[in-house]
């Protein structure tokens, strides 16, 4: 079983969708508090530890072999307490950070949301350092978007981060990164020459293996 990490309910449609598409079979549980990421923003990622250690102490004694984590911003601050709390914890984005860093030196990593972007950068600065490249990370804050999610607007949402992705896009970089999870429909809606990542497709496949379920054949990941 995996159990997965949100800060907003509408993560949980969206992972179940991919899990019926490309790996059937995986129980997912899904766990949602929404109060982490606004006490995240507001007093910063260190702030929630304790509150994450304790919803990923929970995920623990409902049987999870592991946890996903799908919130940016805390995905910082989930992932080293794998240790303590006995079973794998994944960051959603660390697989599309991965890839990134593949493509180009000149990453663009758009969020909706500060709080997100410097664990973003930080994170593709690291997979660059471990696949031995070279980097440099463009941070872009899509203003007022946050408030249309919040909203319900999501139409109005993704509007606004897909109008953000073809600026940085047609601006000189090689690989767009969406920072949130939230995000990951505007990628089929910009219209750029470059690649466009988001985290939940890889994240799950990524979090998927670790519960022994194999990759799916690449055609259909």
């Amino acid at each position: 079983m995996l159990a997965l990490l949100h800060t907003s309910p509408v993560h949980v449609p969206v992972f179940d969708a991919l899990r019926d598409a490309h790996h059937p079979g995986l129980t997912l549980r899904h766990h949602v508090d929404e109060g982490l990421l606004d006490r995240a923003r507001r007093e910063g990622p260190d702030a929630v530890a304790g509150a994450v250690r304790a919803a990923l102490e929970q995920a623990v004694a409902e049987g999870a072999d592991a946890v996903l984590c799908t919130c940016s911003t805390l995905g910082g601050v989930a992932e080293p307490l794998a240790a303590g709390v006995g079973v794998p914890v994944l960051r959603v984005d660390r697989p599309m950070a991965a890839a990134a860093v593949t493509v180009g030196p000149a990453v663009a990593v758009v969020a909706s949301v500060a709080s997100t972007l410097g664990p973003t950068v930080a994170l593709v600065e690291e997979e660059a350092g471990r696949a031995g490249r070279r980097v440099d990370v463009r941070a872009v804050l899509v203003e007022d978007a946050w408030e249309r999610f919040a909203a319900g607007d999501r139409d109005g949402y993704l509007r606004l981060v897909a109008a953000a992705v073809e600026r940085v896009g047609a601006d000189g970089a090689d690989v767009v990164v969406l920072a949130q999870a939230s995000m990951a429909d505007a990628a089929a809606r910009a219209d750029v020459p470059v690649p466009v990542l988001s985290s939940p497709r890889p994240g799950l496949r990524a979090a998927a293996a670790v519960c022994g379920f194999p990759r799916p054949d690449p055609g259909t990941a």
